[in-house]
């Protein structure tokens, strides 16, 4: 509703400059403006209606460098406004809600250009040009419900996969007690020869946007939210509990390109036919969870200790549960997540997510 304001603000905003053109040209009476205005003048007037027009237009296209030439429009504007000043005063004001919103969203850019930088230097480190195909004789070590996972997930025969994109969607909440369910949306990227992850989000929080930024990379975690793109809320890194607590997330997301499970720093231990249990070891860093799956083969549930604040004494029971399954470039991986905390008053669902879009050994 706030963003069909603005565009319904920064169109009429932008509107009203063509009076100072049409004064200027003499082709309409225009009394709210009794100053004279140049030919000149008139054509920066119109040069602000076009620039608050096309920004709007990038604006409704999602383009996020939008903000650049809505910047370039408040500035002109608020030149001519002061040319004009006993005529167009109140112009300033609708300028100073656009230049708000205008250092917001070029904090966001920002945010999202550091994060892009992260992406290529993660996907850099890794040796795409070491191709090997998945044999059932790679598996014939592995756990039994391991070992059948892989085969019925269908990556016997193909690549081992090195890197992964996916996006998804979800709902969060911060606290048991929130009813209220945020709308998020995400976009991750894994390498598996070094294993490593950097995910990006764009939510809200009480209607003001928040983008967040989690990586793992040489066996370390860090994680980043931003509330409006400025203000840290969250940033953590060089810490022992949040590398321990990354690099199991890591291990319960290969679920999604099921061939690192054959990862030489993966170490699996049988439990039973429907589940087992991995422990990863990376660059000193040494986390476990247990893999629970269905008959068919099918990975049901995740669960491992982990430290849900770096403030935390011990570990808690994390879960991610698996409700549905889709099958993208010819392998079948979950694809609808509910993700858990076990606290004391109960279990603790934060985070239903739906996975949309996956690709496979990106360049």
């Amino acid at each position: 509703m706030l963003k069909i304001i603005f565009i319904i603000m920064i169109m009429v905003h932008g509107l009203i400059h063509l009076m100072g053109f049409m004064k200027a040209f003499d082709l309409a009476k225009i009394p709210q403006l009794t100053a004279n205005i140049s030919k000149p003048v008139g054509l920066a007037w119109l040069a602000a209606f076009a620039l608050f027009l096309f920004s709007s237009g990038l604006f409704i296209a999602k383009k996020e460098w939008w903000w650049l030439f809505a910047f370039i429009a408040v500035i002109l504007s608020q030149i001519l406004i002061i040319t004009s000043w006993q005529d167009a005063k109140f112009g300033t004001i609708p300028n100073i809600i656009i230049l708000l919103v205008v250092i917001i969203s070029f904090a966001i850019w920002q945010f999202q250009i550091q994060v892009e930088k992260e992406t290529k230097e993660i996907l850099l480190m890794e040796n795409s040009s070491v191709k090997q195909i998945i044999t059932e004789e790679m598996t014939k070590d592995l756990p039994f419900p391991v070992k059948k996972w892989l085969k019925n997930s269908g990556v016997i025969g193909r690549e081992i996969i090195q890197t992964v994109y996916l996006e998804q969607k979800g709902l969060m909440r911060l606290k048991p007690e929130q009813k209220k369910w945020i709308k998020s949306e995400a976009k991750q990227y894994f390498t598996t020869q070094n294993p490593s992850f950097i995910w990006s989000v764009k939510t809200s929080m009480k209607g003001l946007p928040v983008v967040g930024r989690d990586l793992f990379k040489d066996g370390q975690g860090k994680m980043k939210i931003k509330l409006l793109g400025l203000l840290s809320v969250v940033d953590v890194y060089e810490n022992q509990k949040t590398n321990q607590s990354t690099l199991q997330r890591y291990m319960g997301e290969i679920i999604w390109f099921p061939t690192a499970a054959l990862s030489l720093y993966i170490k699996w231990e049988p439990i039973d036919e429907k589940s087992a249990k991995a422990t990863m070891t990376y660059n000193e860093t040494v986390g476990t969870g247990i893999y629970y799956f269905n008959e068919s083969g099918e990975p049901t549930k995740f669960v491992a200790k982990r430290y849900k604040d770096v403030n935390d004494e011990k570990p808690t029971e994390w879960m991610a549960e698996i409700l549905e399954y889709r099958i993208f470039d010819g392998i079948k991986i979950p694809s609808k997540i509910e993700a858990s905390w076990m606290l004391e008053e109960g279990k603790f669902i934060w985070y239903k997510f739906e996975i949309y879009n996956v690709r496979y050994n990106i360049q």
